[in-house]
């Protein structure tokens, strides 16, 4: 399995910077995808989100991005906009073609130069290194500054990054498919959905791979550093799917979704994280939405735990891929 590229006609390109620990990931989709969204964290940072909107005028969408650099990396969507616009890619009106490319950011900030952000620029490389090879994973592109488990600061936290996964529904030719794609920047831990086992998050000792659980942790009446770091996480979820969905359709998959996300991360969906799925559908294959929903949140649960197997030590942090 490659990960979201599985799902044919997408395509999924990084720009990376490894010096400042930041990046942003384009997910193209230029014949147009069906889209919804769900949005669960209150410290989201997005831009034409309302477009995915059952109803609204312009239908589909030709891109996602997602990208670090806080507010400031929704810069790189412009890029991704002028890089289709040359290639005549877009919701076609009277006097332009304007391609249609709702963008999510995440907070890396804290961890290498601050001042450096995901530009436009960036968001043209990444167009440009679009492929439908398998899905670069670890620390690349969005996930190149992310993070988890930060309820008692920075320094007891883990690196974090991108991971992608697939759930297929029945065999052969027929077969529905849905992948994921997850940048991680969760305030809570990544945990084993089956053994709920914490896999990476909040480390009890700075120096050492011992986790406190930080459900357990708060639950204990435990201090936390919730209040100090406001809005500075995200898990953005990319969904896509090669069934066919109407913009319903497509937002209750976004929802359903969320499952995967509460199934890997504890606590998700927190004041200080901006968390969210968005959902394309790219494909013209019937579908049952209860199955697709379970597939969904398996895809999702898959890929955020990918996101911190395949994460390198950087920035000061270790990661699970050393």
């Amino acid at each position: 399995m490659k990960g979201l590229t599985d799902i044919p006609g997408i395509r999924v390109g990084h720009a990376t910077n490894l010096e400042a620990l930041t990046g942003c990931t384009v997910v193209l989709c230029e014949r147009g995808a069906v889209a919804g969204y769900d949005v669960r964290g209150s410290a989201s940072g997005t831009a034409e989100f309302f477009v995915m909107d059952p109803g609204h005028i312009a239908g589909r969408v030709h891109a996602v991005v997602l990208a670090g650099g806080s507010a400031f990396g929704l810069d790189a969507g412009a890029g991704v906009r002028n890089a289709l616009e040359r290639r005549g890619i877009g919701f076609r009106t009277a006097h332009a073609v304007v391609p249609i490319v709702p963008t999510a950011i995440l907070y890396d900030l804290g961890i290498g130069k601050a001042a450096v952000r995901p530009t436009s620029d960036m968001g043209e490389a990444a167009v440009e290194a679009a492929t439908d090879y398998a899905v670069l994973e670890g620390a690349v592109g969005a996930g190149t500054g992310a993070t988890v488990g930060k309820a008692l600061g920075a320094a007891h936290a883990m690196k974090s990054g991108l991971g992608s996964a697939t759930v297929s529904i029945g065999q052969g030719d027929t077969a529905l498919m849905v992948s994921a794609l997850a940048a991680v920047n969760a305030y809570g831990d990544v945990l084993d959905p089956k053994s709920r086992r914490v896999l990476a998050g909040a480390r009890r000792d700075a120096g050492r791979m011992d986790f406190v659980d930080t459900a357990h942790w708060l639950l204990e009446g435990r201090p936390s550093q919730s209040e100090l770091r406001r809005g500075e996480n995200t898990t953005l979820v990319v969904l896509a799917t090669n069934a066919k969905l109407d913009a319903v359709q497509a937002r209750k998959l976004a929802q359903m979704a969320q499952a995967g996300l509460t199934g890997a991360i504890s606590p998700a969906h927190t004041m200080v994280d901006g968390d969210l799925v968005v959902a394309l559908s790219y494909g013209d294959q019937a579908s049952d939405m209860i199955a697709l929903g379970v597939a969904a949140a398996q895809a999702v649960e898959q890929a955020i735990v990918r996101a911190v197997r395949m994460a390198p030590s950087l920035g000061g942090l270790p990661g699970l891929a050393g």
